[in-house]
């Protein structure tokens, strides 16, 4: 039997057993918000040797501003957001229990994986260092694992104000989002505006919770049949006209990710310009719904959706870990163009784009073993309570050292 029948059997196996209820179409946007993640941070992030061979982080964007755009379409934690919204709300509501053990089951889904991650790479340091990785190398890998674990604890609060967004979207309909909309813009005002000279620093941390939580608000409303095709038009409409004045009269950065060395970044904390892209990205995600359900029938297409699903956190967690797996050896080779080499050409963008297939290939290697994290945890008795209590010290640990602490 060749492969291409066997991968088409099993395409048309998993069509056959995904339940006719199964919102196809939600799921396909979620993998396509979960393939940005590792595709934006491959792409643009770099990384440069210093004299002891040590790798030490870098960015394309800051030699090419003309790739902005990129991170306009690669950045899709706003449809992340509203799909998860859309997701929590018809859970929520299908609950058989209390509001807590809801959440309750929630936050260990988000959470076995990070904890799998952290544990194991705080494990792995220092072996590594024993093996002669430099240490300014492995404090450039902790921050990059780290780093995209931000997004798990904000999703885990704005997760347990559910119950609060989908008495918003019984009162409010797709007008609940608004009000975080309007907060995310006075705290720009006051950090941007003629007062932000007197403006402490500490305020734009307001911006965390209402600047992500306005995609899932969207998608709680969504869910609740709140937002039809006439809402999302005006996302649409309204989210491109607000991202392009923003851009054009009050000259916020282009680029929708953080770049080194510049004043103003949009994304920690979130600037007006994220939740302007979310409203964008939202509209157009209600509108292409129908459509991209239609095409997610195909069984060939729907089976790789399925898949990228199950290991969604998998694939947040460990796609900086697969980046680091081909760079940490580059780096003892020396200067290897698109991998070790300054992101500072248009022959490094090109170099970078071909190493992208082995990144991925690693990462499906990795994820063999490490989307055990994902599976339902076992009841917790005896020697199961030792193992997740040196884990979560050994997470902690690592958490200590990749912040700088240690």
């Amino acid at each position: 039997m060749s492969t291409l029948t066997t991968l088409r059997r099993a395409a048309e196996r998993i069509d056959r057993q995904t339940p006719a209820h199964r919102d196809r179409a939600v799921d396909g946007l979620r993998a396509l918000a979960l393939l940005a993640v590792p595709t934006g941070h491959w792409l643009l992030g770099g990384f440069t040797l210093d004299a002891d061979g040590g790798l030490h982080n870098a960015s394309p964007l800051s030699a090419f501003g003309a790739l902005a755009p990129a991170s306009w379409v690669l950045q899709m934690l706003g449809i992340f957001f509203l799909v998860g919204g859309y997701a929590s709300a018809l859970s929520f509501n299908r609950r058989k229990g209390s509001a807590g053990a809801w959440l309750k089951g929630r936050i260990v889904r988000l959470g076995r994986p990070v904890l799998g991650v952290t544990a194991v790479w705080a494990l792995a340091a220092p072996l590594l260092y024993a093996a002669g990785v430099p240490e300014a190398t492995l404090r450039t890998g902790a921050t990059l694992v780290i780093q995209p674990l931000w997004f798990v604890g904000v999703y885990v609060v704005i997760t347990a104000l559910t119950p609060y967004c989908v008495r918003a979207a019984h009162r409010l309909g797709g007008w609940a989002a608004a009000p975080l909309l309007g907060s995310v813009a006075v705290v720009d005002f006051l950090r941007y505006g003629p007062l932000s000279a007197s403006v402490p620093s500490w305020l734009s941390l307001l911006n965390i919770l209402p600047g992500w939580m306005f995609a899932y608000q969207l998608g709680v409303s969504w869910g609740e049949r709140r937002i039809g095709r006439r809402g999302a038009w005006l996302l649409l409409a309204g989210g491109t006209l607000l991202f392009a004045v923003l851009l054009a009269v009050f000259h916020y950065p282009a680029s929708m990710v953080g770049v080194p060395g510049a004043a103003r970044t949009n994304s920690h904390p979130p600037s007006l310009l994220v939740p302007a892209l979310a409203a964008a990205q939202s509209g157009a995600a209600i509108l292409l719904r129908d459509r991209l359900a239609a095409l997610l029938a195909r069984p060939a297409v729907w089976a790789p959706v399925v898949v990228i699903n199950l290991c969604a956190m998998t694939i947040l967690c460990w796609h900086q870990t697969a980046m680091l797996a081909a760079a940490v050896p580059g780096s003892f080779v020396g200067g290897l163009a698109g991998l070790t080499t300054a992101p500072d050409s248009v022959g490094w963008i090109a170099a970078r784009v071909a190493w992208m297939p082995v990144f991925a290939v690693l990462l499906v290697v990795i994820a063999r073993y490490a989307r055990r994290f994902e599976e339902p945890p076992r009841a917790v008795r005896g020697g199961r309570v030792v193992r997740r209590t040196v884990a979560g010290l050994l997470a902690a640990g690592f958490a200590v050292f990749a912040l700088g602490l240690a």
